[in-house]
This record gives structure tokens, C-alpha cells and sequence, in this order.
């Protein structure tokens, strides 16, 4: 068990949490959803390439929502308390309609299958490898420009 705090959206072992509907937690990751997405579109088609390419602009997307969702939790869960919707709106709605990594995966298959399997053995650890180290740079930054040390509240 750990001493960390957490920002659940939802506590299940609430029984009324159970049952009803969370209607302003749907529509701020909708919300949120319908921005991250554009914005992933929006890199996406400033940064096109071909089967056989290395897919920067997915690259680039997922590891750069992995650094926000890094500096994201540190700042709701361990610097300051927020709303209850900040998480479901930022976090899942608009990290989660950037970030894309169904596509990450649809890329190393097109890779592969366009006779380029060592672009696609290259992004396919260094995708996992870069959105990890991301996303422990996102909180340490953070930690650090907060002047809070890992495990303060």
C-alpha cells in the first residue's frame, strides 16, 4: 500500500458510485476528448509520412502526452487540490483524445508489412522507452519547479 494521494474519478467502493450516472464527469471527457483529438489531428497532418516512414508525429504526440500526464498528476494529486473535473477533462479527455497508441501499433504493423521492419522494431521500443522516461520527466520537472521533493505533500 502506498502513502501517495489519489485522484479517483469514480470510488467504487462507494455504493452510490456504483449506480448513478456521472453525467458531469462524461461530458468533461467528452469535452476533453473532442480538444485532444483535434489537436492530435491537427500534429498529424502538419507531420505526414509514408507506411514505411518513421511516424514522428505519432511518436511525438504520445510522448509528449506522457510528459503532460506526468506533470498533470503531479500538480492535482501531490501540489495543489483541484476540482474534480480537471482530472476526467485533462487526463482522460484531452491526454486521452491526443495520446493515440492504437496507432502506435497500427504504425509498426504498416512499418513491418511496407518492408521496413527495423523502423518498425525502432519505434516500437523506442515509443515504450520514450513515453516511460517522459512521463518520469513530466513528474520529477515537476516535483522540482513546485519545490516539492517525492513523497511532500
Amino acid at each position: 500500500m502506498t502513502d501517495r494521494p489519489i485522484d479517483p474519478d469514480v470510488d467504487l467502493h462507494v455504493p452510490a458510485q456504483r449506480t448513478e450516472l456521472h453525467w458531469p464527469v462524461l461530458a468533461a471527457i467528452a469535452a476533453g476528448g473532442a480538444l485532444g483529438a483535434l489537436g492530435r489531428y491537427g500534429l498529424q497532418s502538419a507531420l505526414p509520412g509514408g507506411p514505411a516512414d518513421f511516424p514522428w508525429a505519432t511518436f511525438l504526440v504520445n510522448v509528449s502526452g506522457c510528459l503532460l500526464i506526468g506533470v498533470l498528476m503531479v500538480l492535482i494529486t501531490e501540489v495543489r487540490q483541484a476540482h474534480r473535473l480537471v482530472r476526467p477533462f485533462l487526463g482522460v479527455g484531452v491526454l486521452g483524445g491526443f495520446t493515440t497508441f492504437s496507432t502506435y501499433v497500427v504504425d509498426v504493423r504498416r512499418a513491418v508489412e511496407a518492408g521496413a521492419p527495423l523502423t518498425g522494431l525502432v519505434y516500437l521500443a523506442g515509443t515504450m522507452a520514450a513515453a516511460l522516461a517522459a512521463v518520469a520527466a513530466g513528474m520529477w520537472l515537476t516535483r522540482r519547479i513546485a519545490g516539492r521533493t517525492a513523497g511532500v505533500r
